[in-house]
Formats: structure tokens, sequence, C-alpha cells
């Protein structure tokens, strides 16, 4: 046999590794998000990923909210095996502990923290052990999870009536969800939790008189700039929110080392990937937004953002009070933040700071007539 071919077909074998040449494994995971929204575009993107990472011997059916169990269900399904994983935001189970919401990303970074000090503190600071470890022993479920979708900054919301300061929110209600509805509740809203689907036939009753959804692609894709004249950015309540994924834990353990490593690698890629996409998808938005339907963009007022993040302090307090998991994990984000926040901002230019300089805002352009010396 020629030498040349007994080399090369050594080298193919090696190339297709044993690790992969397996039966492939069917795998369904359901959403708590509705086929069109851009965080199921996440969870296909993902499934894709996963499929060519393991050459084809994991197939992820990426379901919608619904197609098996209600949306909310997702994760006690996955626990039970009715499904075998779930992708959804874990503040969507401050039902079952109000600690649930610090693995999103709570108000106000936390402590300053932007997207990547968070997934810092999950990574490097033990966030994500603490995470599935709140999940298998203070929650008591079968499963295993990791940081998904970064859907965040989100705006403040949307009003039909502009605001000024945060003496406007009294007697306003308003759309909030899991521990973020604390916060406006204390800044004097009524505040109603609604699926994002009734928001709009909400408002066209005079039901509500504002809502909170996210910002940018998903607002108008869910129809807000038809019912809300004004929309009001940043917010604090969800300026650095991260989402989830997750398998049942036996399901976990059924892949192969190499397997594994395929799905963990599919996560980071997947989350730098759609976070590149959607940023410019959101982009697009607000120019439709403005330019379509009239919509008026406006800086949320300052005195706001404080008093949010103030509120948010004071429910932070109450539920570290009550919960030693709750105060442990808040002030384990705490001590993390200490650190990276401080050496960030002597390092990183403030983003405002190029950007007008660049791209200055109407407001921020001097008057007409004014020479400089003025």
């Amino acid at each position: 046999m020629n030498k040349r071919f007994v080399a090369f077909a050594a080298a193919a074998a090696l190339a297709c590794p044993a690790a992969f040449a397996q039966a492939p494994k069917s795998i369904k995971m359901q959403s708590t998000w509705p086929a069109s929204n851009t965080l199921q575009e996440h969870f296909k993107h993902f499934s894709e990923r996963v499929d060519k990472l393991t050459q084809g011997s994991i197939k992820i059916d990426p379901l919608a909210a619904g197609q098996i169990v209600p949306p909310f269900e997702v994760l006690d399904a996955t626990h039970k095996k009715v499904l075998d994983g779930w992708h959804a935001i874990a503040y969507y189970w401050v039902g079952k502990n109000p600690a649930a919401a610090l693995f999103a990303a709570p108000p106000g970074g936390p402590f300053g923290m932007d997207h990547m000090d968070y997934l810092g503190w999950l990574y490097v600071g033990g966030g994500l052990q603490m995470w599935r470890d709140f999940y298998q022993n203070d929650l008591k479920l079968n499963v295993i999870v990791w940081p998904a979708h970064p859907s965040s900054p989100q705006a403040l919301g949307w009003f039909k009536k502009p605001l000024r300061s945060v003496a406007d929110f009294k007697g306003m209600k308003c759309r909030q969800t899991g521990l973020n509805s604390e916060v406006y509740a204390k800044l004097g809203m009524s505040v109603v939790n609604m699926a994002g689907g009734e928001i709009v036939p909400a408002a066209q009753r005079g039901v509500i008189d504002c809502a909170e959804w996210v910002g940018g692609v998903e607002d108008l894709r869910l129809g807000l700039p038809g019912v809300f004249k004004y929309h009001y950015t940043p917010g604090m309540h969800e300026n650095n929110s991260i989402g989830e994924l997750g398998f049942n834990l036996d399901v976990w353990k059924g892949f192969s080392p190499a397997q594994q490593e395929a799905v963990d690698s599919a996560v980071k890629d997947t989350f730098i990937s759609w976070l590149t996409r959607w940023q410019k998808q959101n982009a697009d938005a607000i120019e439709e937004m403005i330019k379509k339907h009239g919509v008026q963009i406006r800086r949320t007022p300052p005195d706001i953002l404080i008093a949010s993040l103030k509120a948010w302090d004071e429910v932070a307090a109450e539920n570290s009070a009550k919960s030693p998991t709750f105060k442990k994990v808040y002030e384990s984000q705490r001590e993390y933040a200490a650190k990276v926040v401080p050496a960030k901002r002597y390092m990183f230019p403030p983003y405002s700071f190029a950007a007008n300089y660049y791209w200055p805002q109407e407001a921020a352009k001097p008057a007409a007539g004014k020479g400089k010396n003025n």
C-alpha cells in the first residue's frame, strides 16, 4: 500500500474524532418567547451552533413559548423532564425566590457593572456556580444553567404624556414585572403585571398609561409606537440584564465531555454574535420609530434615574434582610464590582465623550447666533 495514502488516512481519522461518533441526540428545549421575538432568534442561533460544533451529534429543537408547556412553566418542565431544556430570564422566577432576580443582572448594573463586568462576576468571580447552586440547592431543581442573551440596556419605557420629574409617576398605571414593580411602586406608580402581548390592547383601552418592555426592535415589533407617543431612555431597572438557558441535569450528564465543551463554546459564541446584530437592529428600529411613526424619543430626567436606584437599594435591603441567599449573592456582586468598576472608570473614557464629538445631539449644540466667547 502507498505510504502516502496510509499517512493521509491516519490524518483523516484524527480529523474526525470519535468523541462525536455516536447516534445524534434529539433535544427538545422551549423558550418563554413568542416566535417573532429576537430572543427566539438567539435561541435558534444557539441551536445551530451546537449542531455544528458537535458535528451533528446534538440536535436541539428550539421551540417557542407555549409549544409544549405554558411560557412560565419551562423551568419546572425541564426539572420534570417534560422538556430537556429551557430558554428564559431568571427574574421570571422571583415567585419561587426573590434572589432569582440577581442572576438576571439587577437594577443599577448591579453596582455600575456593564455586560462584560457582570460576565466577569459570573465566570471569574464565582457567580455562575452560585447561580447553579441556587437552582439545585435552594430551588431543588435538577437543572444546570448558563448566561444567555444580553437583552439590554433597556429603555425606561413608553408614556402617553411627557415626563418632567419623578413626581409625574404618581398615579400612573404602568406595566412592570418582577422586583422592578416593587422599585417603581416606591416611586408612586400603580404597577400592573401583564404579558407583553397584552400591553397594546391594554393601552388602547386606557387600562395602562405607560409600559416597560425592552426598547428598540422589540418594542417596534410589539407595536408600541402605535399606542404611545413618548419613549424615554435609558432606564436603570434593566441596564445590564442577561438571560439564561439550561438543561435538565441528567440530560447534561448524558453528553460526552467533548459535547459539553461544544455546548459551553456555543453559549459564549452566541452571546457575542447575537448582541452585535441586535444593536444594529435597535439602531434601525429607533430610526424607523422616529421617521415613520413620529415617536418622540427623549432622555430620561436624571432625578428619575437617581430615584430608581435609591428605590432599588431599599428593595435589595428588604430582600437581603429576609433571605440569606439574596444577601450572599448581592454582597458577592458588590465585592466584585468594588474592584472592577472603579478600575474601569479610570481606563475607559465615557461613551458620551467621543459620541458627542462626532454625533452631537441637538440639545447639546450651541444656540444659533452665539459666538464661542459669549
